[in-house]
């Protein structure tokens, strides 16, 4: 594991990252990858409250022929966040981190993205995603959380904002208000103009039983995107933690037909 420090609207932030070969050993975190020789980048973008070490469990022994990127997200794993910051952010801040760290642009990787990653991962707008029940399509909530949404706001504004902590999302409950903010700014956006806008090729997976971001945002996701493969997996909104070579032997069998 290894520490990249970004300069970002003049705030620095320290990112923690690992580079993994799994052709060959561990490579130094020093070790340049912008030979001609070097492989093609496969950069891992976690979802919410989630880390690089979810994505390198998945995927760690898969796609052997690149060199995997596991990242952890300003605010989450070992990457500290202090500043309010919004999708657009995260993906800037991605796309200066990969380009110091590799000496390519992260357009030029192929991006696997999981939930809020996924998000991250479009706007960076790499050759090729692979999308892991993405977020992106707006989910009506039911009346229950929409009542503590409103609650929340009514306790802040009566000063009472001790009180409104007790109803946020469990998402959010160990995160710094920073993060608390963060997550607001992001939980409801509706990525469909982002999704058509996308002219690369999208591989989609997505768990059949999957509560967080239902089938049908993937089957709205796939109706936007004009390169796309779509897949439906067992298991929910993390079906791919113990199916990363299932996800891998489909991308590929999907891909030689191409």
């Amino acid at each position: 594991m290894a520490q990249r420090r970004i300069e970002y609207q003049n705030i620095s932030f320290d990112i923690s990252y690992e580079i993994v070969k799994p052709n060959l050993e561990l490579a130094p975190n020093s070790q340049p990858l912008q030979s001609q020789d070097s492989p093609p980048i496969l950069l891992f973008l976690h979802g919410w409250g989630s880390n690089k070490d979810l994505m390198k469990i998945a995927f760690g022994k898969c796609f052997r022929e690149f060199c995997h990127i596991y990242v952890d997200m300003p605010g989450f794993g070992n990457s500290p966040n202090e500043v309010a910051l919004q999708t657009q952010d995260y993906a800037a801040i991605i796309q200066k981190f990969v380009y110091e760290v590799s000496g390519r642009k992260a357009s030029e990787c192929v991006i696997v993205g999981h939930s809020f990653g996924g998000k991250v991962a479009t706007l960076c707008q790499p050759k090729e995603m692979i999308l892991l029940s993405s977020a992106g399509i707006v989910v009506s909530k039911p009346f229950k959380v929409r009542f503590k949404i409103a609650l929340t706001k009514i306790m802040g504004k009566l000063g009472l904002r001790s009180v409104g902590k007790m109803f946020r999302s469990s998402d959010v409950n160990t995160m710094n208000e920073s993060m608390y903010q963060t997550f607001k700014n992001v939980v409801d956006e509706d990525f469909s103009k982002e999704f058509s806008s996308y002219n690369g090729v999208v591989s989609i997976f997505w768990g059949e039983s999957d509560s967080a971001t239902p089938l049908f945002c993937g089957e709205k996701i796939a109706s936007l995107i004009k390169h796309n493969r779509f897949f439906v997996m067992q298991g929910d909104h993390y079906f791919f933690l113990k199916q990363g070579a299932e996800v891998e032997r489909l991308y590929r069998s999907e891909s030689e037909n191409k």
